[in-house]
């Protein structure tokens, strides 16, 4: 007659034992993250720099599974970035979640350069802005990298506790592509990179 009791205690200590996983390995992504600036050679940030910066805490709800629409036939087209200058990207899917119980899109795409590599064939990329924009994160938007090996059943994890700055957050002097206008959520994404807190010498 204890059955249910000790059913849902079970659940509970899975649950509590799947965020410790989750929090331990987000932990050392935004540590390998970290370390990244200081081995990358174009990299606006020095291993000093690093400590300003900044994320929201760890929160798993941001980590959602997204429907995916692919769009085979979709125009190759110029995006914009803050240097001026246009790199050739093509929409490769539509991505449908939810989040906070409110559906919503972004377009994920692919960059004609970057695929050309063998190394990057499968890259895909995810530019989006948010209310948090201007405010607690940076106003040029912020990046998901994503890959086409990660599909599963025509659905992807989309994990915005991932979701890192451009390099032009940091310092200017970059060509980091500004999110089109239909990836812009009218909703605060309270998770990964802040602002930077920092300065970085010119």
């Amino acid at each position: 007659m204890h059955k249910p009791i000790f059913t849902l205690l079970f659940l509970l200590l899975a649950q509590m034992s799947f965020g410790q996983r989750y929090e331990e390995k987000m932990a050392a992504f935004r540590k390998k993250y970290k370390e990244d600036f200081i081995r990358e050679e174009r990299s606006p940030l020095k291993a000093k720099d690093t400590g300003f910066i900044r994320f929201y805490p760890i929160n798993s709800n941001y980590a959602v599974w997204a429907e995916l629409s692919l769009t085979p036939n979709a125009p190759v087209f110029d995006m914009l970035t803050h240097s001026g200058k246009k790199q050739q990207y093509r929409q490769y899917a539509i991505a449908t979640f939810k989040i906070k119980s409110k559906i919503y899109n972004l377009n994920i795409y692919q960059s004609l350069k970057l695929i050309a590599k063998e190394e990057m064939k499968d890259h895909l990329f995810l530019p989006f802005n948010d209310l948090t924009n201007y405010k607690s994160t940076f106003g040029g938007g912020r990046y998901i990298d994503l890959s086409v090996i990660d599909i599963r059943n025509n659905k992807i994890l989309l994990d915005f506790n991932k979701c890192y700055n451009p390099y032009c957050a940091y310092k200017e002097g970059y060509s980091c592509p500004i999110p089109p206008s239909e990836n812009r959520l009218n909703t605060r994404i309270e998770a990964g990179e802040q602002l930077f807190a920092g300065k970085v010498d010119e």
